[in-house]
């Protein structure tokens, strides 16, 4: 195991090597967009097994699990935890060159000292070594562990948020945030799901949702709350982004013939879309709150899975929509009213990488150092070569030094060695240019630039 997952794992050159230990290695962790739940974060949840905390609700793991013929019993099935960590363990030596390889690994050494290499034989040993350090491993120790310093959840508008405010009041060390995530309030094309979400929201804000207008009151409201519990990010993941013009007036017989139970329209649809996020743009601007938008997911594809298990789990896939005109016209109508926030883009078709780079380029107001982000390699880009993508587009088409860097995007708490996988390929990536002369040997000049991308970027830009 010395010669696969060791201390230059990935560091290929004299200086990557120095840039990563000397400047990367010991930076704390600001994870400022994660799907972690507040509630197992406020009951400092200890974990039975290494199946819990690894492989429960892991899409990822479900999905390689799917391509190596593992029945569904044995992933989200009745199958035991035991015989699910089997499954997994003997799907891990097919994962070669999959990122995934690389990721169980590092988990293992930096959770639990484990050097091994998992397989089917390899398991049980695996399962009972973990388990026993499991038992004293808390899901604020491991916050400790990995330096943390502040987490982002995922949180829906009509969340109480009542762990979050648990947690404020806990003395835990790293501090712990809402992130508004109003997706929901632009499914008019599901009049049930949207009609159930409308009263869950006017319950939590304690009024009547009648109209368009009582609508954007109650978010306004619950925005509101959010920021006096910490919140200053927002976060959408619509498949794309949307800037038909829509009225007031329009915008109320759409929802009004939603509430009788008709779908809206593919127009419609896009014109409420647009409607609700100009609406909520400003809301963010004027809390000086960062806006993310993860653009570009074909979600729910296998209808009969649908069904069976939900989403999210792992039936997802990379859009080939076109997203440059929608997106233009979203960010151009905010910054010309004066009303564009802080803006994270998030691509998930590599295909995009340079034109959303290019795209935050036109709306750099000199207010601050790169307003409009280029956010990290997201879920399928999460890996050495989409990493390697997003830098070098950025780096290309815009300012790398400034860049807020990497986050987990992730339901599970294993997840923390990614950044060191995320720091390992920047240490790499700059370590190359700088022995190739494309860069000077100039330790002051250089590594300070990969430490902020490892932490104080992020620190800065979104003020937590």
């Amino acid at each position: 195991m010395s010669a696969f997952i060791h201390d230059d794992f990935l560091l290929q050159t004299r200086t990557a090597r120095r840039l990563y230990h000397e400047f990367a290695e010991q930076e704390p962790i600001l994870d400022y967009h994660c799907h972690l739940p507040p509630r197992d974060l406020a009951e400092d949840r200890r974990f039975a097994n290494l199946f819990e905390i690894w492989l429960e609700g892991d899409h990822y793991k479900w999905r390689a699990m799917r391509w190596n013929g593992v029945p569904e019993r044995l992933i989200t099935g009745d199958a035991t935890p035991l015989e699910k960590f089997k499954a997994w363990a003997a799907t891990v030596p097919h994962t070669l060159r999959n990122p995934l390889y690389h990721w169980t690994h590092l988990e293992l050494r930096r959770y639990f000292g484990i050097t091994e290499l998992l397989n089917a034989d390899s398991a049980q040993r695996i399962w009972d070594q973990a388990n026993e350090q499991l038992a004293t491993l808390s899901t604020h120790k491991i916050l400790e562990k990995f330096r943390v310093t502040n987490i982002c959840t995922t949180d829906d508008p009509s969340d109480d948020l009542a762990h979050h405010i648990a947690l404020g009041r806990s003395g835990i060390g790293t501090k712990i945030l809402p992130t508004f995530r109003p997706d929901k309030a632009l499914a008019v094309h599901q009049p049930g799901a949207f009609n159930a979400w409308v009263t869950k929201l006017a319950e939590i804000a304690d009024t009547e949702i009648r109209n368009v207008e009582s609508l954007l009151a109650a978010i306004k409201s619950r925005r509101e709350f959010f920021h006096s519990i910490g919140c200053r990010l927002s976060d959408h993941g619509p498949e794309r982004i949307h800037a038909e013009p829509c009225t007031e007036r329009e915008a109320n017989a759409i929802f009004n013939a939603v509430q009788f139970g008709r779908a809206a329209s593919s127009a419609e649809h896009a014109a409420w879309s647009a409607f609700i996020m100009l609406f909520l743009g400003k809301l963010y601007a004027e809390s000086d709150w960062t806006m993310q938008l993860h653009v570009g997911a074909l979600r729910n594809n296998n209808t009969r899975l649908l069904r069976t298990l939900g989403p999210d789990t792992g039936f997802d896939s990379i859009g080939d929509g076109s997203h440059m005109g929608g997106l233009t016209g979203f960010l151009d109508r905010l910054d010309d009213e004066n009303t564009l926030p802080k803006t994270i883009l998030y691509n998930l078709n590599p295909s995009d990488s340079y034109a959303f780079t290019t795209m935050a380029g036109n709306f750099q107001d000199g207010t601050i150092p790169a307003k409009v982000q280029i956010g990290s390699g997201w879920w399928f880009l999460d890996q050495k070569e989409g990493m390697t993508q997003q830098l070098n587009a950025l780096s290309n088409l815009g300012l790398l030094s400034r860049f807020v860097g990497m986050v987990t995007d992730s339901r599970s708490f294993m997840s923390y060695p990614r950044h060191e996988y995320f720091r390992r390929v920047l240490c790499d990536l700059i370590g190359r240019d700088v022995e190739s002369g494309e860069l000077p040997d100039d330790e002051a000049l250089v590594g300070s630039m990969v430490r902020n991308i490892c932490h104080a970027n992020a620190r800065d830009y979104l003020r937590l």
